[in-house]
């Protein structure tokens, strides 16, 4: 029985589900370094990508040894992972003068896929401080 079970499968066995979610938030994090910050696929991918963002950024602010170890295991890409920790994670620590803690990330729904009428939407980091 599956209940009351977190994550979603999107179709995929385990190795691939996370290799598709890694290199999506790798993808993210990338634009981001092309002052883009957003990347489009389905619906129920982008829900599941904004779950892996938020964590990367939360350990991004908190910045210690442990925290860059523990997201270089998930993002497997040093460039990102330095990028990571050196510019997204100190934009996020305040918000109006209070911690910043969550809602890094915002998803916009885009419509219908043409061909299969998949549901599309964007997922962007939030820019404020």
């Amino acid at each position: 029985m599956r209940h009351k079970k977190r994550s979603r499968r999107l179709g995929r066995q385990t190795g691939h589900r996370l290799s598709l979610l890694r290199n999506l938030t790798v993808s993210l994090f990338k634009e981001r370094e092309k002052n883009e910050g957003q990347i489009t696929t389905t619906l129920i991918r982008a829900k599941e990508l904004v779950r892996c963002a938020e964590k990367m950024i939360t350990l991004a602010k908190k910045g210690d040894l442990h925290a860059r170890r523990q997201a270089l295991s998930w993002m497997r890409d040093k460039d990102t992972t330095k990028y990571l920790f050196d510019t997204i994670g100190p934009k996020f620590k305040e918000r109006n003068g209070k911690e910043w803690t969550g809602g890094y990330t915002r998803i916009v729904k885009l419509g219908f896929r043409q061909g299969d009428g998949a549901p599309m939407a964007i997922v962007e980091l939030i820019t404020g401080g």
